[in-house]
């Protein structure tokens, strides 16, 4: 059972919070899940639930765990693809791992290894049943950064392909850069918080036909849900492998109605600048035409809203057109008050 602290707020896309502390996480239901909560705990400072999440004990008793991280501040953790078998009634996991840890003197440390948890098989269990635990783990002090220093495999197995561990780090960029203004985050699977994955390529705008193209990797991730919108936010792979955070450039408007009355016909539409926002509302990516849409409703009946396309090419996204309908006509009848699509 997952059991987590969610902040509510009022929203017909997005909303934000910032918590004093990390919110509370308590998932066995994989081995990614159980291992994630154990640093929540850490991070805590609830070492006695940190502790049941190992089948073995870590340390000779409880108070000499805690005092092991007496002098750590934080740790951050990611993981890499579970290995799985099974043994003799029980499931086998092994866990590539790597896990940073912030001292409170302000030096920070990288850990490269491996967890090994164990669970009881629950198609064979009788009176008493034993969750997925932490058996064993062992760790060695790694010089690269905290998202290269997870291992390909435990125990020598198969590499995973390149795309999986980009995925992977995806995954983890987005837990962490979105855990507060994603409220979707705390209500998803494992399975669910896998992203959907476009392979993208282009050609620079100084580059010509004959110049080999590049790739690169877009993830769309689930961020808000309200009554009547969805809001997604993107990450983008390049082919050297690194990961950043897409915004977005949107039209910053002055909508004019007169008297000033919402509920009469719009007078004008001002576009008076442009603004960059990390989430699109509604928003589907159209491998086809290399084009993200987005249509946010301004209410449910949907007659009041705005359209945005953005276009990628030489590597970046761009705005080429933007609609508006700011009139609550129950009427659909967008403005354009941005197009580039159309061409000078």
């Amino acid at each position: 059972m997952r059991l987590a602290l969610v902040i509510t707020c009022g929203m017909a896309v997005a909303c934000s919070s910032a918590l004093a502390e990390e919110a509370y996480l308590d998932d066995r239901s994989d081995a990614a899940s159980l291992v994630k909560s154990l640093y929540n705990a850490v991070n805590r400072k609830e070492y006695a639930r940190a502790w049941s999440y190992f089948s073995e004990p870590p340390a000779s008793s409880l108070e000499d765990y805690a005092e092991g991280f007496s002098g750590t501040e934080s740790v951050k953790v990611r993981t890499g693809r579970v290995a799985e078998e099974g043994a003799a009634g029980s499931i086998m996991l092994q866990l590539p791992l790597a896990i940073e840890a912030h001292a409170s003197d302000g030096s920070v440390r990288v850990f490269s290894g491996c967890y090994s948890l164990r669970m009881a098989n629950p198609e064979i269990a009788t009176d008493a049943f034993t969750p997925l635990s932490i058996s064993s783990g062992r760790f060695s002090a790694s010089s690269a950064k905290l998202d290269e220093s997870v291992p390909a495999n435990c125990d020598g197995g198969a590499p995973l392909p390149a795309a999986d561990l980009l995925r992977d780090r995806a995954i983890a960029l987005w837990e962490d850069a979105f855990a507060q203004s994603c409220q979707r985050m705390e209500e998803l699977t494992a399975e669910e918080r896998t992203p959907e994955t476009y392979d993208l390529s282009f050609r620079y705008a100084y580059e010509t036909a004959s110049d080999p193209e590049h790739t690169a990797k877009l993830f769309r991730f689930p961020c808000n849900r309200g009554a009547y919108n969805e809001s997604e936010v993107y990450i983008y792979g390049d082919e050297f492998n690194e990961l950043r955070l897409l915004s977005f450039a949107t039209p910053h408007l002055d909508i004019r109605y007169q008297d000033d009355d919402f509920d009469k016909p719009v007078d004008a539409i001002y576009v008076i600048g442009f603004k960059s926002v990390g989430e699109l509302v509604n928003s589907e990516f159209d491998p086809a035409t290399n084009t993200l849409h987005s249509w946010s409703k301004w209410r449910g009946v949907g007659d009041a809203s705005s359209r945005g396309e953005w276009l990628f090419r030489s590597g970046e996204f761009s705005l080429v057109r933007f609609d508006v309908d700011a009139s609550y006509d129950g009427e659909i009848n967008p403005r354009t008050v941005v197009d580039y699509a159309s061409g000078p």
